[in-house]
């Protein structure tokens, strides 16, 4: 039965959580746990000594933002561990949203002065929608900020969740004295030396002995005890089904640049995190313990290495066993493959796998076969849902900059877009590309990897455009859609599947055509079907 307990020894899960939270920070930190690096790098935007192990293009390492996901895995007393690293930076939250389907469960990043900030709302909302299970790490309790209770309070308001802490902090900013466990009943205290690799916990089987004063300090025990009472009084306790069904959600407390508070959370983790969970498809719900393989495509990356042109489409495999050098059928091609080197991650480092099991993350050299959402089975015909593209906020024509370079400028965008870095849309009208992005920091690093990767030169062009609605008439052939189709001719664009776009250039217009074609619905997401 080695097939079961590999699934049984699975978690995967992804970090989200606001740009600058310390997520990658806290990513290198579990790293550090799982013995896979032997000193952790920070992200920030100054000189860097040494980079975070798991960004690694070259726009990432100049802003100190991670701009793709990246994939790590590791091991950690017996279990594997799938790490998805997202980007925080909500100029890239498509791709955050995308990686929301791949995992199984999650941890929110919080930063204790910030508070909870908008695109984490956002993120635990698709979260929500999922019931994906959450565990909330507040991080960066070094530094003076918020209240314990009063950040307990805003998670529960502004993210809608249930929250029970399971561990509880001791002071705070200059007063921060270490983390009692509520979890496992012991306290860490806090030296403010980050490099300590591993810190020393000591086991209090009662809070109220004298121990934790010699400890703490009189008047920190006394405040301690009083919050821990304030903890039992105010908060459910802990109940994994109601988490395990997203209903409850765990709090740790901690500092990940100074390597605090991150070994309980890990342990934790790896106790009360799910395994690879079931999957619906459009035609049927497939458990991890089948047989048969299957898995999704939920990401694609171009240019892994800058020398190769190669693109590795990133599939998450829901059931049954991947195996190396097997046909596997790529379903909306319905076309067999096999793939020889299929690979492991480790941030820069790729290790050729022979086989991989649920809840793995494998990633397959692809020359163009992959598109976001693709499925591989071993002969079934079945596509799991729920990888959307969303309208976007920013318009701009994209033009040639360098006509000797039009085929290079081409075969980039192409592949960009397919990557899911952004939108093309091409004009019904005169056949202009407009390249649609969720933030505008996206369009800088298109033009810097069109010519770093490819070669080829662009310029932009502002475009007024307000949404882009996919057009969905009832019936193609009367002549309500046919007056829509002349009398918005300039406003009419194919997105790259072919799929019809009404460009609206303001909220009025929208209005105005929903009112004078009511047969016709316009919607913000791709997938309507």
């Amino acid at each position: 039965m080695k097939f079961i307990e590999e699934i049984n020894r699975r978690r995967t899960f992804g970090i989200i959580s606001h740009p600058d939270a310390g997520k990658t920070t806290l990513t290198e930190k579990l790293l550090l746990f799982g013995g896979a690096i032997q000193e952790a790098g920070a992200v920030k935007s100054n000189k860097i000594k040494k980079g975070a192990t798991s960004d690694f293009m070259e726009i990432e390492r100049q802003r100190g933002i991670s701009v793709a996901t990246s994939v790590l895995a590791f091991e950690y007393n017996g279990i594997k561990i799938n790490i998805l690293d997202t980007p925080g930076h909500k100029d890239f939250a498509e791709d955050t949203y995308r990686t929301l389907t791949a995992v199984d469960s999650v941890i929110v990043v919080i930063d204790v002065a910030k508070g909870v900030e908008e695109q984490t709302e956002k993120l635990v909302e698709v979260c929500r929608m999922r019931n994906i299970p959450m565990i909330v790490f507040i991080n960066k309790l070094d530094r003076e900020g918020k209240d314990a209770f009063e950040l307990l309070d805003e998670i529960e308001q502004k993210l809608k969740l249930k929250v029970i802490p399971l561990s509880f902090p001791i002071g705070m900013g200059y007063e921060f004295k270490g983390i009692y466990n509520i979890w496992e009943q012991n306290i860490n205290l806090f030296s403010g030396d980050n490099r300590k690799n591993i810190e020393e916990t000591i086991e209090i089987s009662d809070i109220n002995s004298s121990e934790v004063n010699s400890l703490i300090g009189d008047k920190s025990a006394e405040t301690l005890r009083e919050e821990l009472e304030l903890v039992e009084g105010i908060y459910p306790s802990f109940d994994r089904e109601e988490y395990l069904n997203g209903n409850l959600q765990p709090v740790f407390f901690g500092s990940a640049l100074n390597n605090f508070g991150v070994r309980e959370l890990l342990d934790c983790f790896v106790d009360i995190a799910p395994k690879p969970r079931a999957k619906n498809s459009e035609e049927r719900l497939v458990k991890p313990d089948e047989k048969q393989f299957t898995g999704f495509v939920f990401k694609i990356h171009a240019n892994m290495d800058p020398k190769h042109r190669d693109r590795l489409a990133f599939i998450k495999i829901v059931s049954g066993e991947f195996k190396r050098n097997t046909p596997y059928l790529h379903v909306r091609n319905n076309k067999k493959m096999k793939f020889s080197s299929p690979n492991a991650f480790f941030a820069e480092k790729k290790e050729i796998v022979d086989v991989s099991y649920p809840g793995d993350i494998v990633g397959l050299h692809d020359t163009g076969n992959f598109k976001i959402g693709d499925t591989l089975t071993e002969g079934e015909i079945i596509n799991y849902k729920g990888i959307p593209s969303f309208s976007p906020e920013h318009f701009r024509y994209i033009n040639n900059a360098d006509p000797l370079k039009s085929k290079q400028l081409y075969k980039g965008i192409d592949q960009l877009m397919d990557e899911g870095v952004a939108q093309l849309f091409t004009l019904e009208l005169n056949g202009r590309k407009v390249i649609g992005t969720v933030g505008a920091l996206q369009y800088e690093v298109i033009q810097y990897r069109l010519e770093h990767e490819y070669g080829a030169k662009c310029t932009y062009e502002n475009l007024n455009v307000y949404k882009a609605c996919w057009v969905d008439p009832e019936d193609p052939k009367n002549d309500e859609y046919k007056d829509f189709l002349r009398v918005k001719q300039r406003f009419l664009a194919k997105d790259k599947q072919g799929q019809l776009v009404f460009l609206a250039d303001s909220a009025f217009s929208l209005q105005m055509t929903e009112q004078k074609y009511p047969s016709i619905k316009f919607h913000y997401v791709s997938e309507f079907k």
